[in-house]
C-alpha cells in the first residue's frame, strides 16, 4: 500500500516511521505514562481509529544474584530479580491519513502509545519446588510487582526462602516460576468521539492480552563426604561399663580424609575417651569405632541418645564437621547376683532348727 504524506513516497515514509519508532522507543522509559492510566473498560472500536499495528511484547527472564551453590539441610534466601527484553520489532500502516493534518498529528501520537506494548503490567511471580527434599517457605513463596519496564530493573529483587533436607543428593535442581502479567497489544485513537462516552480528556483506547508462563530458577547441591550411623552394637548397665561399637558409613560423593569419630556422653553416662580414628574413607566405605561406655549406679533403665560427629579434612584441605548423628543405646538393669553367704547362713539356720526339733522329740520320747 502506497500512502502519501503531502509528497512523501511510500518508501520514504516507511524509512521516517522506522527512524521514529526507534527514537521514540529510546525516549520512551523517561517519558512513559503512569500505569494508573491504564483503560481497564476501553471505548468499543466504533468509537476508535487505529493508523498502526505493532509486533512486539514483554520479554520475560529471571536470574539469582549471588551464589546458588548450597549445602545439604541449608536454608537459604534465592534473591530473584526480573528482566524485561522486550522490543518492537516491526509496525505496520494499518491505515492512511492521506493530506489531513490532523490524522496525521493522532498517527503520531499513536505511534507514541504504541511503544508502550512492550510493558508488562500486574506481574505475579510464585516459587515452586516439585522436589520433596527442597521446601519453599510459604511466607515469601509470592511477589507482585506493578509494572516491569523493558531494560529497567526492578528497585529489589524478590526474596524466596528455601531450606535443603539433609539427605538431597549432590547435583543440580530446578525450581519452577509461574509467573503472570498483561502487555498492551492494541492501541486505537478515539479521535474525539470519546466525548459522546463522557470521557473528553481520553485520546486513545488501550487493549490488554494475559499472559501465563514459568521461568526457570537451578539451583545446584554441592558434593560432599555424609556420614550415617549404619549398625551399633551393644548396650548399657546401670552402675556398670560396657563396650559399644558403633558403624559409620560415608554415604555422601567425596572421600574424608583423616576421618576421626567423636561422641559427647552427657550425665548419667561417662567415657574416658571420646574420639577414635577412623582413618581416610571413601565413598561408601564403612569403619567400626569401639567407644567404652559407663554408666552412674541407679541410672534409670531406658533408652539414651548420645551425640555424635565426624571431624574430617575436606576436598579443598579444610577440617570440617558433619551434621550431628545420635547413638541411641538401651540400658538395663543389672543383673541380681546370688548371695552365697547369705544362703550359707540360712542353711545353718535351718538345721539348726531342725537338729533343735529332732533333740527335742527325742527327749520327749525318752521321757515317756
Amino acid at each position: 500500500m502506497n500512502v502519501r504524506y503531502g509528497n512523501i513516497s511510500g518508501f520514504k515514509k516507511c524509512t521516517i516511521l522506522m527512524v521514529v519508532c526507534i527514537l521514540l522507543s529510546i525516549a520512551f522509559v523517561a517519558s512513559v505514562p503512569s500505569v494508573a492510566a491504564k483503560e481497564y473498560l476501553p471505548p468499543t472500536y466504533e468509537y476508535t481509529n487505529n493508523f498502526y499495528k505493532s509486533y512486539g511484547e514483554p520479554d520475560i527472564s529471571a536470574s539469582v544474584l549471588g551464589d546458588t551453590e548450597l549445602e545439604r539441610g541449608e536454608t537459604a534466601t534465592l534473591k530473584v530479580v526480573l528482566a524485561n527484553r522486550g522490543v518492537i520489532y516491526g509496525i505496520k500502516a494499518d491505515q492512511g491519513v492521506g493530506t489531513s493534518e490532523y490524522d496525521h498529528e493522532l498517527s503520531l501520537t499513536e505511534l507514541e502509545y504504541e511503544t508502550q506494548r512492550t510493558i508488562a503490567y500486574g506481574l505475579k511471580a510464585s516459587l515452586v519446588s516439585s522436589i520433596d527434599m527442597v521446601d519453599v517457605d510459604p511466607e515469601t513463596s509470592s511477589h507482585t510487582l506493578e509494572a516491569l519496564y523493558p531494560g529497567v530493573l526492578p528497585e529489589h529483587p524478590m526474596e524466596f526462602t528455601i531450606t535443603l533436607s539433609e539427605d538431597i543428593p549432590a547435583g543440580v535442581y530446578v525450581l519452577e516460576l509461574p509467573l503472570s502479567y498483561e502487555y498492551q497489544s492494541d492501541v486505537r485513537m478515539t479521535s474525539g468521539e470519546a466525548i459522546r462516552l463522557g470521557k473528553p480528556d481520553l485520546d486513545h483506547a488501550s487493549f490488554y492480552t494475559n499472559v501465563e508462563t514459568t521461568l526457570k530458577i537451578p539451583i545446584i547441591v554441592k558434593p560432599e563426604a555424609k556420614f550415617e550411623i549404619t549398625n551399633v552394637n551393644g548396650s548399657l548397665v546401670s552402675g556398670g561399663t560396657s563396650v559399644v561399637n558403633v558403624t559409620y558409613t560415608n554415604t555422601g560423593e567425596l572421600t574424608a580424609e583423616d576421618a576421626i569419630a567423636r561422641i559427647i556422653a552427657m550425665k548419667p553416662l561417662s567415657t574416658t575417651r571420646s574420639t577414635k580414628s577412623l582413618g581416610t574413607m571413601e565413598p561408601g566405605e564403612s569403619r567400626t569405632a569401639t567407644f567404652i561406655i559407663s554408666s552412674d549406679t541407679g541410672t534409670l533403665a531406658k533408652s539414651y541418645g548420645i551425640d555424635s560427629e565426624i571431624k574430617y579434612i575436606d576436598e579443598d584441605g579444610e577440617d570440617t564437621f558433619s551434621s550431628g548423628t545420635i547413638i541411641n543405646l538401651p540400658l538395663e538393669e543389672p543383673e541380681r547376683q546370688i548371695n552365697v553367704t547369705g544362703l550359707a547362713l540360712a542353711g545353718i539356720f535351718v538345721i539348726i532348727v531342725v537338729l533343735i526339733v529332732k533333740s527335742k522329740r527325742k527327749n520327749e520320747s525318752d521321757d515317756n
